[in-house]
């Protein structure tokens, strides 16, 4: 974590570049997140005259953790606040800036604390999951315009080889399991089949890291953290990311909801694929990210969803 003295200088940077502090701003009280993931973070209160203010802050803290162009770090997720979400009709995170912390280049993240929120698993049920469903059906829907005209340069765009690397890196990290696994080499060969399904897929802007442990619940309203792997893709990869291993009739239903509100009833021919290969490539996302988790024990649900997906495609 950075020093208060460090600290207190970006914030007074920050907040005096977007207006929100007309004195200088003191920290009062600082806290380490109780869940935080790939960066340190932590909850600061701060002072300005008579006014308070929460904020959760997120640290670069010299990590460089891209896993194969599939994240972009903080530096690109702050890209995302300002240039994708800042438009947005759609409830997130209110951000209040970044600072780039002068010695080391790092870059720290400020957004507004959630206070009473939840990790949407926590929340309310099925009643969560599906305002979920509905959030990112209407993102998909408000971006897919922007992504055949104005859409921001600086997004990644997955492609072709993109896609088939992670089915290549599963199935060399996975050699030695061939023996008990006998279909995994074809369906890796045939991965390509699945890839131009979702390269043909309506094109949108997505997260890429869809689960619910990266989305806050608070009175009824979700909201989407974590977004240093927003991309452009096929956005039933949010869809099956959401839903994975969830009671099927609440599956059903979230389909059903993102489905009114991305199209409106209107889903175009295909979906149920779309869909299918999407749940593949999660599965090869994961498998494939590093030699350890591919050989995980715990990791066997996704070796069990490459078998049935891939017989349902009848790719194996």
């Amino acid at each position: 974590m950075p020093s208060l003295d460090a600290l207190t200088a970006g914030l007074n940077a920050v907040l005096a570049r977007g207006a929100v502090a007309d004195d200088k701003l003191c920290i009062i009280d600082r806290v380490p997140a109780i869940w935080s993931s790939t960066y340190p973070s932590e909850i600061i209160t701060c002072r300005a005259g008579q006014r308070e203010l929460t904020l959760y802050c997120k640290y670069m803290a010299g990590l460089r953790h891209q896993s194969y162009g599939h994240r972009g770090g903080l530096p690109y997720e702050t890209e995302v606040y300002r240039r994708v979400l800042h438009s947005s009709l759609l409830p997130t995170a209110p951000f209040y800036g970044a600072y780039q912390e002068p010695e080391t280049g790092d870059i720290w993240l400020f957004l507004k604390y959630l206070d009473g929120s939840l990790r949407l698993p926590k929340g309310p049920q099925p009643q969560s999951l599906l305002e979920a469903a509905r959030w990112m059906g209407r993102f998909h829907s408000e971006n897919e315009p922007q992504v055949s005209c104005a859409v921001p340069s600086f997004l990644r765009r997955y492609d072709s080889e993109y896609y088939l690397g992670w089915a290549r890196r599963t199935s060399e990290y996975a050699s030695g399991l061939q023996p008990s696994l006998p279909w995994l080499e074809p369906l890796c060969g045939r991965f390509e089949q699945c890839a131009e399904i979702l390269l043909s897929a309506p094109q949108t802007i997505i997260h890429g890291e869809f689960y619910p442990h990266n989305i806050l619940v608070r009175d009824g309203v979700v909201y989407p953290i974590d977004w240093e792997s927003a991309a452009i893709a096929a956005g039933e990869i949010d869809l099956a990311m959401l839903t994975e291993a969830w009671d099927p009739d609440d599956v059903r239903r979230c389909e059903f909801e993102y489905r009114q509100a991305r199209w409106n009833g209107a889903t175009p021919r295909g979906f149920a694929r779309r869909l299918a290969a999407a749940r593949l490539y999660q599965s090869f996302r994961w498998l494939g990210e590093q030699r350890d988790w591919t050989l995980s024990h715990g990791n066997r649900y996704y070796f069990d969803q490459l078998r049935t997906i891939g017989e349902e495609l009848q790719l194996i």
